[in-house]
């Protein structure tokens, strides 16, 4: 009998695909947790990637068994669930040693000072445009499709023209990156 695990055919109807899922659902967890050691991330890999394969039904054309193509998806997702976690704890490890090495001088209420000082100077030297649509949208909250209407522009000229601020925002400030974004936490909330 061929069934639609050993072809690369997707149920197409709702009873089909709930057969599917229950057939398959714990042993693809259990292949995500070999990876992940998480039972529950390893069940919501599984989930997402049944969710989007049902999804995609009509759209996906797959060239192995199902059942290859789904673990093949399980370990994929598997993996880049690994490697977000790799990044987001090299994030924290560095935001410590930030506070660890800054600390002190953070502390320090004319250093707070001086950084004010430097962000105020950075944002004057932009262009009057693009300095006015940034402080309109981080100093006044205006969405950028308020400040299209305000200032009689499209909302892609706002957008582009916060992108090209923050981005010139970041090379001034480069040198102060990890005080500025502890800052700016506090600053803009």
């Amino acid at each position: 009998m061929v069934t639609p695990v050993s072809t690369g055919m997707i149920p197409k109807d709702k009873a089909g695909f709930e057969h599917l899922f229950r057939l398959l659902y714990s042993p693809l967890c259990s292949y995500a947790n070999t990876f992940l050691k998480d039972v529950d991330a390893s069940e919501e890999v599984v989930q997402e990637i049944m969710f989007r394969l049902w999804e995609s039904r009509d759209k996906i054309e797959i060239r192995t068994t199902l059942q290859s193509y789904l673990y093949r998806a399980v370990r994929n997702a598997s993996l880049n669930v690994l490697k977000h976690e790799d990044v987001k704890e090299a994030y924290r490890a560095m935001q410590k040693r930030a506070l660890k090495d800054d600390g002190s001088a953070f502390n320090d209420h004319v250093v707070i000072s001086e950084l004010h000082e430097k962000i105020r100077q950075a944002i004057d030297r932009l262009p009057a445009e693009r300095k006015r649509i940034f402080i309109l949208s981080r100093y006044e909250g205006l969405t950028y499709a308020e400040i299209s209407g305000k200032l009689g522009i499209s909302v892609k000229t706002v957008e582009n023209q916060m992108g090209n601020a923050l981005r010139r925002l970041r090379e001034e400030l480069s040198d102060y990156l990890p005080l500025v974004a502890l800052l700016l936490i506090d600053w803009f909330n």
